[in-house]
């Protein structure tokens, strides 16, 4: 029962009980009388009895919570309000499946029930009907075709006999899983489907320039040395999860049109304040453009800033990925050794003094990880002054570095505005979030701009603006110095582990940063031996795949972003067994 000051708050006008809107008002007072319901369970008899007259109106409430309880259900009938999304009053019932191509000739001999009948089999026996596809209701596709429903019952009633549909109670007709065996199912990816090609197919040079995608079987797996995977069982999801329900609750009409093709403004911000506190990037908001990752903010910047033909600057061994981009746009790539000290500048000026742009992954070079020397970015940032050139600054992973501080970024050093400026969230966050960046000179923004909208008009809003929130509330900082402990353990054990296992034998270099360590070996070929060792579940990607030349060095990119120290000895003694197996 009520407490009598609980009873005391009842002061509401009887005429006022009608309408729903008194429920919101008095939501309290409803929350307390239906535990004492759900306690008590008292019947109508009992409930005038216990109250008095002024308490008939907690069986208004009590009728008006049933009637609201029956519409909800009913989901029909309800009233658009501030909080809402749709006006479920004016919507209309719309079938899920999608709707066949049938065209219906209402001159023709053939039935109309027949030409639906036809219809339907064609879809299914050509494929684009596949099994366990949900096909409209009868009365949905009446309406849609504008034809009596008798037809469409019976094409749907030979079809059901045949074995083409099959149909439950409550989950609709769809295409049968087991269709009969008399039918000639064409596969739509066989050659026998295609319809006969005659007459040239020209493709574009650029297409053609392509090197062909290799099914390599070091890049099948997911395990031990991984190139490019990161520890997702270490990520803060509970955080994550609870920014994005936030924002899906949040989402208006407003949020579903195109966004700014630079970006979130609340992202760029966030992402502007932690470079340069973080990496001591000059730049500010308006500079920054959001992409769909790197390898898209090296399309954007190599048809901003190349024509074809433009010669670049590109390290020796190298990203080959960024080789694609360069060469799908014409480019001529100009491969430039790697050395102690990073990219070789004077290498460089010998082969090409009047290149347009170098490639440089300055913090920690992919694949050999070495690290470029304050004397090198001198040079480098000189010759691109003197000769008008560009750079492209590659910074994928610089926020792990493990027995010193992060190392300053090369465009922080630029004072010329020569250096175009690359990020991603693929490995400090997770690689299918599709987010990075592009920080651009001042002067370039809007022919970056330009390119950009020709390309896709802008990136998508949603996770935008859950990363703004994500960077602004401090998690991103946190994640990242937690994670950079959890890969400098296991950088650690990997290259003690080496060393014990393969002795002087292992040259091992970039382990001071990043996701991965170049080890380079004698006498062996890193391609077959990589092969070995996919069928032991060893993901070892062959160092020699990297260079666009000759391979100088034989050896394996090993990734160590997944593999938990638990399992690394393990590991590198079946990398020792497949070693000494050749």
């Amino acid at each position: 029962m009520l407490s009598p000051a609980a009873k005391k708050t009842v002061s509401v006008p009887e005429t006022t009980l009608g309408p729903f809107i008194a429920l919101h008002r008095h939501c309290r007072l409803l929350k307390n009388y239906r535990l004492w319901c759900r306690s008590a369970a008292p019947s109508k008899t009992e409930m005038r009895t216990r109250f008095s007259t002024a308490d008939e109106t907690f069986l208004d409430i009590h009728r008006a919570l049933f009637v609201v309880s029956r519409v909800v259900a009913g989901n029909i009938h309800l009233i658009a309000n501030s909080y809402g999304h749709y006006d479920l009053a004016k919507m209309k019932k719309v079938s899920s499946g999608i709707f066949p191509i049938i065209a219906l000739d209402r001159k023709a001999p053939k039935p109309l029930h027949r030409q639906v009948y036809d219809g339907y089999r064609t879809a299914i026996v050509e494929g684009s009907l596949r099994a366990g596809q949900r096909v409209p209701s009868t009365r949905v596709l009446t309406s849609e075709l504008g034809v009596s429903r008798i037809p469409i019952l019976n094409a749907y009633a030979q079809l059901l006999a045949e074995g083409y549909f099959e149909s439950r109670v409550g989950a609709g007709t769809i295409v049968s899983r087991s269709l009969p065996d008399q039918v000639p199912l064409l596969d739509p990816r066989s050659p026998r489907s295609a319809r006969v090609r005659s007459g040239r197919r020209p493709v574009s040079k650029r297409a053609e320039s392509l090197p062909a995608i290799e099914s390599v079987p070091w890049r099948r797996g997911w395990g031990a040395f991984g190139v490019s995977q990161v520890a997702f069982n270490q990520f803060p999801f509970q955080v994550w999860n609870s920014l994005v329900t936030r924002h899906c609750r949040n989402i208006h009409a407003r949020s579903l049109d195109y966004g700014d093709p630079m970006g979130s403004k609340s992202l760029r911000e966030a992402i502007a304040a932690y470079l340069r506190t973080a990496r001591r990037v000059r730049c500010e908001a308006e500079q920054i453009m959001i992409v769909s990752g790197s390898q898209q903010a090296l399309e954007v910047s190599t048809r901003v800033l190349l024509d074809p033909g433009s010669r670049v600057w590109m390290e020796e061994p190298g990203y080959r990925f960024a080789r694609s981009v360069f060469a799908s746009n014409g480019c001529q790539i100009v491969p430039v050794p790697i050395d102690s000290e990073g990219l070789s500048v004077a290498a460089g000026i010998r082969q090409s003094r009047r290149a347009r742009a170098a490639l440089v992954t300055p913090s920690h070079q992919y694949p050999l990880g070495v690290t470029m020397s304050a004397s090198r970015r001198l040079q480098l940032l000189d010759w691109a002054e003197r000769s008008g050139s560009w750079i492209i600054e590659d910074d994928y992973d610089s926020e792990y570095r493990y027995e010193s501080m992060p190392i300053a970024s090369l465009q922080g050093l630029d004072a010329n505005a020569r250096v175009v400026y690359i990020g991603t969230f693929s490995k400090v966050l997770y690689p299918s979030l599709r987010l990075g960046y592009v920080v651009i000179p001042a002067d370039l923004v809007g022919r970056f701009l330009a390119v950009r909208i020709a390309m896709d008009i802008g990136p998508s809003r949603f996770f935008q603006a859950v990363l703004a929130d994500f960077i602004r509330e401090g998690h991103f900082s946190r994640h990242i110095r937690r994670m950079r402990l959890l890969y400098g353990e296991r950088r650690s054990v990997l290259t003690d582990r080496l060393r014990d296992e393969l002795g002087l034998a292992a040259d091992i270099t970039g382990g001071q940063a990043g996701m991965h360590l170049s080890l380079t070996l004698k006498g062996i070929r890193d391609r077959e031996v990589a092969e070995r060792a996919a069928r032991q579940n060893l993901w070892l990607v062959p160092l020699s795949s990297s260079y666009l030349g000759k391979a100088l060095r034989q050896g394996f990119i090993l990734g160590f972003g997944s593999t938990t120290v638990e399992t690394i000895p393990n590991a590198v003694r079946k990398l020792r067994s497949v070693l000494n197996s050749h």
